[in-house]
């Protein structure tokens, strides 16, 4: 039995996981496939320094998809950030990719882009969109723009947190009314148990976008010692900051500290921003576990974790929550 989700997907479980940066490769979001949701490999994927031509970066994802398909067969996602059709010099390069090495999904993360919904479609991908912050008009711009799924993200996620202060339990309603039926709308923002998964859909979402909960299995490349301080770790453990491109929460460690303090000080977006140094931040926080030089970006959803399980497992306990609804 399915839903919209996995008929447009083409996957056994309404679920898919986020794409997360530098914190996927191929083996995870392999598992997440395997599992019968959607594995999704992050822009940097499998990377520990960022690619500085399109070519390595092609090549680096190339390589990761690689890797999944060793795993599985199942629908693989892509992450894209796409800009302007005539300036955007990373975006075609990725569609000829996923045609050559079968990624079937494109999880367009930023900013809705009609003309580049139009071209994965003529090549046979579906197209998920994730705005960083979900409205009423940016719903209906990807909605007549083409889109297959949109993404409700609310200000429970972790990672680059949302522009406007509203949680998952009152977006996820407003997007799903704003889409009036006529695409399917996933839920995204401190979703980790089947009590919170049953909470998304009895909102009306038809699907779960899972970061935090995913994180924190064995086959994720979170490094260990950052899944041992989320363990002990509740959602009021959280440090909660400014930095471009709006807000951040970090475990406690030396320079989240002082990331809140710069914040409480008034130092502007940009300032805290290189002070974290930049998006590299989550890489030396999240994969090499130095929260004296990074950060480590959480949703509210860590309250209900408890133990490192497989993917798998973490998949089930998801399902087991809205197995009325599919």
């Amino acid at each position: 039995m399915g839903n919209r989700i996995t008929d447009i997907l083409g996957i056994e479980k309404p679920v898919i996981q986020g794409p997360m940066a530098w914190l996927t490769n191929g083996q995870f979001a392999g598992a997440v496939s395997a599992a019968g949701g959607l594995g999704v490999l992050g822009i940097s994927a499998g990377q520990k320094e960022a690619a500085t031509t399109v070519e390595d970066t092609i090549e680096n994802m190339r390589r990761e998809i690689r890797i999944a398909r060793q795993i599985t067969d199942k629908p693989l996602g892509i992450n894209v950030a796409p800009g302007h059709p005539q300036t955007d010099i990373f975006t075609q390069p990725m569609l000829d990719l996923m045609v050559e090495e079968g990624g079937q999904v494109a999880v367009m993360v930023g900013t809705f882009s009609a003309e580049w919904t139009a071209r994965f479609h003529d090549k046979g991908i579906k197209v998920v969109f994730r705005a960083d912050t979900p409205t009423v008009e940016n719903t209906e711009e990807a909605i007549q723009g083409g889109v297959d799924i949109i993404v409700a993200t609310g200000f429970d996620e972790g990672g680059s947190v949302p522009e406007t202060i509203i949680g998952t339990f009152s977006i996820v309603p407003m997007i799903v009314d704003a889409a009036k039926g006529r695409v399917p709308v996933m839920a995204a923002g401190g979703i980790t148990d089947a009590r919170t998964a049953l909470a998304a859909f009895a909102l009306g979402a038809e699907g779960l976008y899972v970061g935090t909960a995913f994180l924190m299995a064995e086959e994720s490349i979170l490094a260990p010692n950052i899944k041992e301080k989320v363990l002990s770790a509740n959602a009021s453990d959280l440090l909660f900051y400014r930095a471009v491109p709006f807000y951040y929460r970090s475990l406690k460690g030396e320079l989240p500290e002082k990331l809140l303090q710069l914040s409480n000080e008034g130092a502007s977006l940009e300032e805290i921003h290189k002070a974290q140094s930049g998006f590299n931040g989550m890489r030396n926080g999240m994969l090499f576990g130095d929260l004296s030089k990074g950060f480590a970006s959480f949703g509210l959803g860590i309250s209900m974790i408890d133990k490192i399980e497989p993917v798998a497992v973490i998949m089930d306990k998801l399902m087991s929550g809205i197995e009325e609804f599919v």
